[in-house]
């Protein structure tokens, strides 16, 4: 990863890059609530092998990045990310992945930036309001950064809120927790926050993107149910369940890697689209064709 400083609408932003192989579009990822971005080491790894390359940026208050501040709604962070975008020098489109709190942002960023986005990967996450909850004890324990602060007790708590893989796992759970870094108290609430009311079920229907969903078999935070429901909402969307917990993408990243880049690398349904505009066109003309002809005969 390639990790600097950029200043972007005044603000302190820390972002990451890796490379991408010619011809393929970075990925831009948004992560989990108060995640930093040495969290997807694992996974960048993972897609650089298939030569996919990651874009990731830490919401202020996160990682290096600068705490905001006053209260944001999911808007101002979709836009601050296109600044991002531009701050970076990419001006075409991206790739979108979206995990749990970052599924929000990034469908957020993918409705009111659509031309910037080819494809949309949303993983672990849900509509918002609307979604079906997780089990009370553990999204009670998501309220407070204390699983980010304090390993001791992120290691007692871990297998319980996230389920899959690191049940029972202390060794995998403690891989994980090596790459942790606690977020600014202030950041990690207004991240709470700006998810307050918010949901995208009543603008889902409007997304064009092809859109893989992805959801963890035994995720206590998100249940499948959620998955099934985004699939159902989004048109061009398809359901793959993984066979893991919340963390799926970090603890199965070798499992889950070749399914998003045959995703990302599947040239079918921009042929389809083109066939459809095509079709649509020749619609057109051959409606009008047809209407003055009979406007000749007529007069």
């Amino acid at each position: 990863m390639d990790v600097k400083m950029i200043a972007v609408a005044g603000r302190n932003v820390r972002v990451a890059t890796t490379k991408s192989s010619p011809g393929s579009l970075p990925l831009f990822f948004f992560n989990g609530i108060g995640a930093s971005l040495e969290l997807i080491r694992g996974f960048a790894d993972e897609m650089g092998t298939l030569g996919i390359g990651i874009v990731i940026f830490d919401v202020p208050g996160t990682g290096g990045s600068s705490a905001p501040s006053s209260p944001y709604r999911l808007s101002w962070l979709a836009k601050l990310a296109n600044d991002v975008l531009n701050r970076l020098g990419i001006d075409g489109q991206v790739d979108v992945c979206g995990v749990s709190w970052g599924g929000a942002l990034a469908q957020e960023f993918t409705h009111r930036y659509p031309e910037r986005v080819r494809r949309l990967l949303l993983a672990a996450t849900s509509a918002g309001a609307v979604s079906i909850p997780g089990r009370l004890s553990v999204l009670s324990k998501l309220f407070s950064r204390r699983r980010y602060a304090d390993p001791n007790y992120m290691a007692h708590i871990g297998g319980e809120i996230y389920g899959g893989k690191v049940r029972g796992n202390a060794k995998l759970m403690h891989q994980y927790m090596e790459f942790l870094r606690p977020p600014n108290a202030v950041g990690y609430f207004l991240q709470l926050l700006a998810l307050v009311g918010w949901t995208s079920a009543h603008w889902l229907r409007t997304l064009r993107q092809p859109t893989l969903v992805m959801t963890g078999t035994d995720d206590p935070i998100i249940p499948v149910l959620n998955g099934r429901l985004l699939a159902k909402l989004i048109p061009h969307a398809r359901l793959v369940k993984i066979e893991d917990g919340h963390l799926f993408l970090l603890t199965s990243a070798r499992e889950c890697g070749p399914i998003i880049a045959q995703f990302l690398n599947d040239r079918s349904p921009e042929r389809k689209q083109h066939m459809l505009k095509w079709r649509s066109l020749l619609g057109r003309v051959f409606k009008a064709s047809k209407s003055n002809c009979v406007l000749s005969e007529r007069s």
